[in-house]
């Protein structure tokens, strides 16, 4: 079957995670996405491993076609402006005013075809005092509030994943099927925007709204103390996770499930907000508690007694669990020059139109002579 955005072109001129992130998106629904490189280096992931194609560009980059312009040349402008007035939609992460020095913002190229959807992403927007400053993903986690969240702040650390670059894609792409909608009933394309810094301000919305409720300032253990969330370690230091969240029958399994039910009766844990006070002490105790057992133990008894519990499974132990592999999650493609590749299938299904890996990412210029094969005796506008 074809996907929901089966017809539908893409430019995109991005690279690193936010703007790539958002054609992705984009080409898994059956968009065509072709991504227009600079000559030589082409995309910076490239260079993030051997030979110019490494694992953190293929992640970002599949189902999509690579051309190669120099958009500086003359015979450049006009391959690019032939490609504009047969898009759809183009996607832009440079700072703002990169595309208008080129002769390609938003107002430019909209007067050529109305109908485009154009999506710029920046650091932290295209006006305001921050606007001209570099954005990369844990800048916009740390002036976001993100960070502050997710480490402690008296010993803060960086984490191992880029959650404002990914956000700040999802947005965009939220944005362009908005977008993309409205012009089905309009005729008319538009703008949308977002940035590192909106996008990830935008989803402290929880801890935010409490913040304006009472003054008070969440910190890393805010929301663990409210939701009763905890990580525990076995006896052979193999973590795992429970969630009680709010129903009372979650506490009391995992009393049952911990062969503590005197802890019921203890007046610090008597009620949840008694267990939100005295977090630290629960915590404490439960913690000596599983020291004591296996985690394959401690997770089937928890399960027996409908507790919300999970392992703190690492990569190797996610596409190696059942349900992960039921999933389909790791999907794994052939590369012309580059062997097999393996990838991870996206986020959500589609009955009818579903989400599919196609090809895997390309290499630089694969697609050139398919989109500018046209333009090869095409003498070249003086500048």
């Amino acid at each position: 079957m074809a996907g929901a955005l089966d017809g539908v072109r893409v430019l995109e001129f991005a690279s690193y995670v936010a703007g790539p992130y958002a054609g992705m998106m984009l080409a898994d629904l059956g968009a065509e996405v072709i991504k227009i490189e600079q000559p030589g280096t082409g995309d910076p992931f490239r260079d993030w491993g051997d030979g110019g194609y490494s694992p953190t560009f293929e992640a970002l980059n599949r189902n999509k076609k690579s051309v190669v312009m120099d958009l500086k040349t003359p015979l450049g402008r006009v391959q690019i402006k032939a490609l504009i007035a047969s898009a759809d939609i183009l996607i832009e992460n440079f700072r703002p005013g990169v595309m208008d020095r080129m002769g390609l913002g938003y107002k430019t190229v909209a007067a050529e075809n109305d109908r485009l959807i154009y999506c710029s992403i920046t650091g932290f927007g295209s006006t305001g005092p921050y606007q001209d400053r570099p954005g990369y993903d844990t800048v916009g986690q740390g002036m976001g509030g993100l960070l502050s969240l997710m480490t402690e702040l008296d010993d803060p650390k960086p984490v191992g994943y880029s959650f404002t670059d990914h956000f700040a894609g999802i947005a965009a792409s939220q944005g362009i099927l908005g977008a993309l909608f409205c012009r089905e009933r309009t005729g008319k394309g538009q703008c949308v925007e977002t940035s590192l810094l909106q996008a990830t301000v935008s989803l402290t919305g929880e801890n935010a709204a409490r913040y304006f409720y009472d003054g008070r300032v969440p910190d890393r253990a805010e929301r663990t103390r409210l939701a009763q969330v905890f990580a525990f370690v076995d006896r052979n230091k193999r973590p795992f996770v429970v969630h009680l969240s709010s129903p009372a029958k979650f506490w009391e399994g995992l009393l049952r499930a911990a062969g503590r039910p005197d802890l019921g009766k203890d007046k610090r844990f008597s009620t949840r907000s008694d267990r939100m006070k005295n977090y630290d002490a629960l915590r404490a105790v439960l913690a000596e508690v599983f020291l004591t057992g296996s985690r394959k133990e401690w997770l089937k008894a928890l399960r027996d007694n409908d507790v919300p519990a999970a392992p703190l499974n690492t990569l190797a132990e996610v596409f190696d669990d059942p349900q992960v592999r039921h999933l389909g999650m790791k999907q794994t493609l052939e590369h012309p020059t580059e062997g097999t590749v393996s990838l991870v299938a996206g986020g959500y299904n589609l009955s009818e139109t579903p989400l599919t890996i196609r090809t895997p990412a390309p290499s630089l210029g694969q697609h050139n002579e398919e989109f500018l094969g046209a333009f090869k005796h095409t003498a070249p506008a003086k500048s």
